[in-house]
């Protein structure tokens, strides 16, 4: 079936709310040390506008994870497929990623950081979609929070296509 999208956050509203979570972090932070903790891939775009509106020395690392399920459902098995490269014992976290929806990968990564020493551990989204919340996770900072739709654009993917738009749009079946 062909797909139409329809744009639901148009990119000077993004930058905009972008603009606003780095003065937050940054305020939040002052006088301490940060680890952005990007995840891969979808978080990359919105990590890359948030880390230059964020005003205090940060460092910046990546991880990626898998959860596996049946088709777009997460059973809540999660693997961490890529870990960060330096050691977070005693560092301040802020995850940073695309879209939180069931809570369930980020509830974990949280739970492994812990484990891991971290001082503490946050959570930045681009988007909350609170309507298949499976966990009582909430991020900390949420640039949108939407709860409808398939979203594509500004780094979020379907099959890998769509990640460059430079703005939000919800993916539609034409039928």
């Amino acid at each position: 079936m062909p797909l139409t999208m329809q744009r639901v956050i148009e990119q000077r509203r993004l930058a905009a709310r972008v603009t606003e979570l780095g003065a937050q972090i940054s305020g939040d932070y002052a006088g301490q040390e940060l680890v952005l903790m990007v995840v891969l891939g979808g978080a990359f775009v919105f990590a890359a506008d948030l880390c230059r509106q964020i005003t205090i020395d940060c460092r910046i690392d990546f991880l990626r994870v898998a959860s596996y399920g049946a088709g777009t459902e997460s059973a809540g098995t999660i693997r961490l497929v890529q870990p960060p490269s330096h050691p977070v014992a005693g560092r301040n976290i802020l995850l940073v990623d695309d879209i939180v929806d069931t809570g369930l990968t980020m509830a974990w990564l949280r739970h492994y950081f812990r484990g891991q020493g971290a001082a503490s551990v946050r959570l930045c989204a681009l988007i909350d979609k609170r309507e298949r919340r499976r966990s009582g996770f909430e991020p900390d900072y949420v640039g949108f929070a939407l709860d409808q739709g398939f979203l594509v654009g500004y780094g979020l993917d379907f099959a890998e296509r769509y990640r460059n738009l430079p703005a939000i749009y919800n993916l539609q079946e034409q039928g």
